[in-house]
């Protein structure tokens, strides 16, 4: 293995021959450069994935036979073994940052950032924020284990800020639709998880959308995709079970079941309550308690005669 190599110069400044830290998705190189004129690379083949973000000037970018004139604020993906050649552009010679990378989830994290076979160059936004993490990156250079982690970490914010691009120009495309990353049974499961675990502390719809990361409106598409219900029904319906259960199970006064519901107004909690079980909870508890009661003195199934057939008899 090539010992780690720091370059750091008025041109130039470069951090590569990293070492393979992790498995899913690890920096092989990174750097910043301020081009000379037509400075050019290439015709080359690269053996890890790269993106380089243009942060001032022109240049050009070949790959895949086409030919892309690139200027600010635009990003271009190198894919490993496929030939390419990218060149400063004579009069206004970009400076540009790179990022070389690779790993078992390096094509499916491009995918969510939008690069693919068909779409080398995108734009992109947060360059304060990019050149950062970049800065971030370059500037833990020694080789130590907690610099491994914070290398690391850069680069994963990085590919953060740019599924967050993704993201804002897939919703743009589409009219101001946002793009979600995950199937809608996702986020079904990890809203109701939340249910599970805050109903209790009077939760509404829209806390559960935040909590997730989607629209409301889209999570209550999803609910009905899902469920055939809507997340506030959902909602509502899982509070009044568990205050039923409660209800049979303990002998807390119905102010407190509804409490512990989720519901600061025992009164609207009642109504709710007798709207869905057609009893109040107070009726509800003594009810099921007459039940028990009633169970309780019918013989057991050992105690029952047996049932004859005609063939027995």
């Amino acid at each position: 293995m090539r010992n780690i190599k720091y370059t750091d110069s008025a041109q130039f400044q470069c951090l590569e021959h990293l070492r393979e830290a992790f498995m899913d998705l690890y920096l092989v190189h990174c750097g910043i450069e301020h081009c000379q004129p037509s400075h050019s690379f290439g015709p080359a083949f690269r053996d890890e994935y790269i993106i380089h973000f243009v942060l001032e000037g022109k240049g050009s970018y070949t790959a895949g036979g086409i030919t892309y004139f690139l200027s600010s604020s635009q990003m271009f993906l190198i894919y490993p073994g496929e030939e390419i050649r990218y060149s400063a552009d004579p009069d206004e010679p970009w400076t540009y940052a790179w990022i070389g990378f690779n790993g078992i989830r390096a094509e499916s994290t491009l995918k969510n950032c939008g690069f693919s076979r068909q779409c080398y160059v995108l734009p992109f936004k947060m360059q304060e924020d990019l050149t950062g993490h970049i800065s971030g990156i370059l500037n833990a250079f020694q080789l130590s284990f907690s610099n491994d982690l914070k290398r690391n970490a850069f680069l994963l914010f990085i590919f953060s800020l740019l599924a967050e691009n993704y993201n804002h120009i897939a919703g743009a495309s589409k009219g101001g639709e946002t793009r979600y990353d995950y199937g809608s049974n996702v986020y079904v499961e990890q809203a109701i998880d939340y249910i599970k675990w805050n109903h209790s502390h009077g939760i509404n719809v829209t806390d559960i959308a935040d909590y997730i990361g989607i629209s409301r409106t889209y999570l209550n598409h999803i609910f009905q995709k899902e469920l055939g219900i809507s997340s506030q029904k959902f909602l509502m319906d899982f509070r009044l079970h568990k205050a039923a259960n409660l209800l049979i199970s303990s002998d807390l006064p119905v102010a407190e079941v509804s409490a512990q519901v989720g519901y600061d107004d025992s009164l609207a909690f009642s109504k709710a309550f007798k709207k869905k079980f057609g009893l109040s909870p107070k009726n509800y508890r003594s009810h099921k308690e007459s039940l028990d009661r009633f169970s309780e003195k019918q013989p057991s199934v050992n105690e029952l005669p047996p049932i004859t057939t005609p063939k027995d008899r």
